[in-house]
């Protein structure tokens, strides 16, 4: 019997809790586990709203709070993301409205939240890292329950990163019936920016844009996975619970050969 969407919510957030622990204990394969399990309740619960009254689906993510709305386009995009990136994918995909002046203050209300009570949150919406100084990286918001080295950059993430959200985008919208002028205008800014990916015409067909952000995605994820990693160990190494999420002041953490 389909769960209701209470219920589905009420196991989104066991499951969200569940990924945090797995992260901070170190297990991958669980938080791998648990992870795709996250993404399957979350698709039954979208699915569960399409069955609900017709006033009631109206603005549905409109009744979230704004930190679950971004938390959503992020789990979405599966990268750190500028706050505009964060605006588009919203509006491309979900219903209500949130702007990027919104968005400014939002970093430091998760910190000043964590610090009054660590952890006491599923998640919570934090920096990405710089791979050099493990300082912030200017406006670029990332995921908590992410592993460490996803959300650090280095000179290769951005591109990475672009083209990771890239693909997962397209594998999206090839799901949706209709996916909507505002989803298909993003679709189009992405191909725009990735060899083979558009044909020139109007049209832009996501199967070809994944596979294209895909073929460039092998050509630099290992030689960034290193630069990541690398990275990711001396954040566990150097930094306290609050650093690892929010980072470092600048100059604060060196790199091991010497400050930037």
């Amino acid at each position: 019997m389909p769960k209701s969407a209470e219920a589905l919510e009420r196991h989104i957030d066991d499951l969200r809790a569940a990924v945090r622990r797995a992260v901070t204990a170190g297990d991958r394969a669980r938080a791998r586990t648990l992870r795709a399990e996250l993404r399957d309740a979350e698709n039954e619960w979208e699915a569960a709203l399409e069955t609900l009254a017709p006033e009631r689906v109206e603005r549905p993510v409109a009744l979230l709070p704004l930190r679950e709305q971004v938390h959503q386009a992020l789990t979405m995009l599966g990268a750190p993301a500028a706050l505009k990136l964060i605006v588009q994918v919203h509006e491309a995909f979900s219903t209500g409205e949130i702007t990027s002046a919104r968005l400014t203050s939002l970093r430091r209300d998760e910190e000043r939240s964590f610090r009054s009570a660590p952890q006491a949150r599923p998640y919570y919406l934090c920096a990405a890292l710089t791979a050099d100084l493990l300082a912030p990286a200017r406006g670029l918001l990332a995921v908590s329950t992410w592993s460490m080295s996803t959300r650090i950059v280095g000179p290769l993430s951005p591109r990475v990163d672009f083209l990771t959200a890239a693909a997962r985008l397209a594998e999206e919208i090839q799901r949706l019936t209709d996916p909507g002028p505002a989803a298909r205008r993003l679709l189009w800014r992405f191909a725009a920016n990735i060899p083979g990916a558009a044909t020139g015409s109007d049209s832009v067909r996501p199967e070809t844009v994944a596979a294209a952000a895909l073929a460039e995605l092998d050509l630099h994820r290992d030689a960034d996975q290193r630069r990541r990693d690398d990275a990711a160990r001396r954040a566990r190494d150097r930094l306290d619970e609050v650093q690892q999420l929010f980072g470092a002041k600048f100059g604060a953490v060196a790199t091991e050969h010497g400050s930037a």
